[in-house]
């Protein structure tokens, strides 16, 4: 299995509050992603608050954990931003709450340019695998997501970082 200490940790926003990985969201699941140069790795300790049934991780949260790990690994891969077309998820094996769990992600496809075929996975810590998902993400250039207003230039420069990290 791989370990945290054998990957390049990647520049992250460290004012951002999006729900998945941004560091000032208190409720938030403030992600961290890594690389080993072929997938990104996140390593994510749910808490409690975010249960489904008594002890086990809510089915909307791991796919976020899922939609997050796929997302980055589809932006470093490609150098691309991109947006969520569409996503599967199989929940295989439950995932309890304050048990941390590490989670895969990497680029299977791409489709004329247009589209990302990703894949991501969430192991629990003895390497089995809890969840699966396949997603589909709609390509776009900094320059199109700028002029339809998606992001701001904070998000840019971060994105700029982000991709150059070898």
């Amino acid at each position: 299995m791989i370990r945290k200490e054998d990957c390049t940790l990647l520049p992250s926003m460290t004012d951002y509050k999006c729900f998945g990985c941004g560091p000032m969201n208190p409720s938030g699941l403030k992600m961290e992603f890594y690389t080993n140069g072929s997938s990104i790795y996140s390593w994510v300790t749910v808490p409690d608050h975010l249960s489904g049934w008594e002890n086990l991780v809510h089915g909307g949260v791991l796919s976020t954990i899922l939609d997050e790990i796929m997302a980055r690994a589809m932006m470093y891969s490609l150098k691309s931003l991109g947006l969520t077309k569409s996503m599967t998820v199989d929940f295989i094996k439950p995932v309890r709450v304050g048990k941390e769990v590490m989670v895969e992600g990497k680029v299977l496809d791409v489709k004329e340019g247009q589209e990302a075929i990703t894949e991501g996975i969430i192991y629990d810590e003895k390497g089995k695998v809890c969840s699966r998902s396949t997603g589909t993400y709609t390509l776009f250039s900094v320059q199109a997501i700028t002029r339809k207003g998606v992001s701001i230039d904070k998000v840019i420069e971060w994105f700029e970082r982000f991709i150059q990290v070898k």
